[in-house]
């Protein structure tokens, strides 16, 4: 299932798409950005500016404008700036949660294993903190017979192997054409519930659900933009235009 960006037509095509109350979010937030050094020395990577505004904002603003009012957010590297920067949420419209990992980041998969006590018994929408997209992240669902539903989007080109295939609303972890995982995804509390409390990865802990067909996907074609270099930041700021 191909979904056209924001000014296409067809969103809510899907089975895995419902109107409803909008979820809890989390946006990840804890990486050290070491390709970012030495802009990240000083400043929490979701911290970064591109459009004159921080990434992470950019990010909450978009959750908000779709519903998502309630959201839970992870940090460790220089987290007390994050805390700082944002507060509770309140100029956004929103009310944050924090989830401090401490003394290391507890990867993609273990960050979201130890907020589920703030994410709740729900699915719940995650999106990395380094991305920027148009994505307009309103109707997402999981199937409630599948533990996850994720957003992929076209190759870049500094990722041209891709992550997962589709085959119809199905995500393979083998197969052609390969898409890229964009970040964005919507999971049951149960796809995390068994794994241990230490660090680990998401992608693994996916591909594993995809190979027993528990996993759902649509493939995004609007704008999304993996900020994870200096040059690939600076691109992006350009991109925006600076106010």
């Amino acid at each position: 299932v191909s979904i056209p960006g924001p000014q296409g037509e067809g969103r809510g095509a899907d089975a895995a798409r419902a109107s409803g109350v909008s979820m809890k979010a989390m946006v990840l937030a804890a990486g050290r950005g070491e390709r970012m050094r030495p802009l990240t020395d000083a400043t929490p990577k979701p911290l970064l500016e591109a459009g004159g505004k921080p990434l992470i904002v950019h990010l909450i603003e978009a959750l908000v404008a779709a519903g998502h009012r309630e959201l839970v957010i992870n940090h460790s590297w220089l987290g007390a700036a994050i805390e700082q920067r944002l507060g509770r949420g309140e100029r956004f419209g929103a009310r944050i949660d924090y989830s401090p990992e401490r003394p290391r980041p507890l990867g993609t998969g273990g960050a979201i294993r130890n907020a589920l006590s703030l994410l709740g018994n729900t699915p719940f929408l995650v999106v990395n903190g380094d991305v920027w997209t148009d994505f307009p992240f309103t109707g997402l669902r999981t199937d409630p017979e599948r533990l996850a539903h994720v957003v992929l989007v076209d190759n870049p080109a500094h990722h041209p192997a891709g992550d997962f295939a589709l085959d119809g609303e199905l995500v393979k972890s083998g197969g052609e054409p390969r898409l890229t995982f964009s970040g964005i995804g919507v999971y049951q509390p149960a796809l995390f519930e068994a794994c241990p409390p230490e660090s680990f990865e998401l992608g693994p802990l996916l591909r594993s659900a995809a190979g027993r067909g528990q996993v759902s996907g649509e493939h995004y074609l609007g704008e999304w933009c993996d900020v994870g270099t200096v040059e690939r930041l600076r691109a992006l700021d350009r991109r925006l235009g600076s106010p």
